[in-house]
Parts: structure tokens; sequence; C-alpha cells
């Protein structure tokens, strides 16, 4: 993307630190750019929502208990950053494992910063968790911040908008399969989300947005059901 056109992108207003903004900035801009290979179940769109439910949840949290403390440079920037690298779309001989703090370093990041964040983005996935459970508690106890990141990703899951990312991540990855694969992720996956939430305020929103998943599934399958046997 020519350098006029990053100029020209929208920055979303959040509260990072007065001296970091330049830098957010720069990481919009390139994580735009990034974002724009995937398909659209993980494109800036996603990015934008998951930044604002990182707000969201942010602000309830800090309404519940105005004595918590959150570095938010560091949480938005591990918002903004969490898909790059992603092992769903990585390409053979990629270096994701680094590839967060190389990327905040090459726009001026501190190390200190740059590795926070790598830190927090390596523990936000769902498949991480899975895996490593043990590792993601520890990392909540270091960065409270994660708690905050990993709510905001996994809203963006479930709920309608999770829905349409579910059919638009399976046409894209299973285009020979039918819908009812898709549909077989909900129970893999997006229904347990709203049960390992780490905040309140994510926790109650993810409640709403799971009975939207249970309605649309139970919806789903009178429609789909065939009105007579196959032979």
């Amino acid at each position: 993307m020519p350098s006029n056109d990053l100029d020209q992108l929208p920055v979303p207003r959040l509260p990072i630190r007065e001296e970091d903004k330049r830098l957010f900035a720069s990481i919009n801009g390139f994580v735009h750019q990034y974002m724009s290979n995937y398909d659209n179940s993980h494109d800036y769109q996603h990015i934008l929502r998951v930044l604002s439910n990182t707000n969201r949840i942010h602000q309830a949290e800090l309404k519940a208990d105005p004595s918590a403390s959150y570095d938010t440079t560091a949480m938005f920037l591990a918002a903004a950053l969490h898909d790059v690298g992603d092992h769903k779309y990585a390409k053979p001989g990629e270096d994701v494992e680094h590839q967060i703090a190389n990327t905040l370093l090459h726009h001026g990041a501190s190390k200190e910063l740059a590795l926070k964040v790598q830190t927090i983005v390596k523990h936000v996935s769902y498949s991480h968790e899975a895996s490593n459970p043990q590792g993601v508690a520890l990392c909540l106890e270091q960065h409270p911040e994660l708690a905050i990141v990993q709510d905001a990703d996994r809203l963006d899951a479930i709920g309608a908008v999770g829905i349409a990312r579910t059919f638009s991540f399976g046409a894209a990855k299973m285009p020979d399969l039918p819908m009812g694969r898709t549909i077989d992720h909900f129970e893999e996956k997006l229904y347990r989300l709203a049960g390992i939430m780490k905040t309140a305020s994510g926790r109650e929103m993810a409640r709403q947005r799971h009975e939207i998943l249970m309605e649309f599934v139970g919806r789903y399958h009178d429609e789909a059901e065939l009105s007579f046997e196959l032979q």
C-alpha cells in the first residue's frame, strides 16, 4: 500500500499513552496491509472489532474495579497484532515465533514492549490454551491484559458476527465440503467459548452471544432437515 494511503487510514482512538500513539498508528497501518492477505473471516475488520471489544471490556473492568491497572499500550497493540503469524495462514518457512517482536522493533517499539506484546499474543489463541493451559494461567498472572484480549477475540467468534465469520472461513478453507461441516465447528469450539471467558464483562457479553449461536443452530437443523429419505 502506498505511504499516502497509509497516512489516510483512520486510526482507532483508544486510551493509549500519548508517547505511544505514533507507534500504534504505524502498527495500525501495518496490520491493515498484512490482514489483506487473509480471507474475510480474519481481515482488518475483525481486528477493528477485537479492538472495540477490548476497549469495551477494559472500560467495564475499570468501572467494576477502579484500582485495576493495565498497560493499555501493550494491550491494544496485542489486540491489533493478535492474528499476525496465525498458524492457520502461515507460509512455509515464515518465522512466526518472533514475528510480533520483530515487527514492533521495526516500527520503533522498545525491546521491553516488543517482548511483552509478543508474550501476550502468543497466549491469546484458543488452541494454544487448550494445549498449554498452565502456560496461559502463568501468563495471565504476569500480564492481566491477556484476559481482556482473549475475551475480546473470542467474543468475535460467537454471536451473529461469529456465525458469519465461521461460514466465511469454511468457504475459504473447505470449499469442497458441505455447509454442514462448518456447523460441526460450533460443537467443536464455539459452544465452549462462553464458558472460558476470563473477565466478568466478557462473560456477560458472551452469554448473550452464546444464545444467538444456540438459536441459529437449532433453526439451521430444522430448515436443513430433508422431508424424504435418500436411497
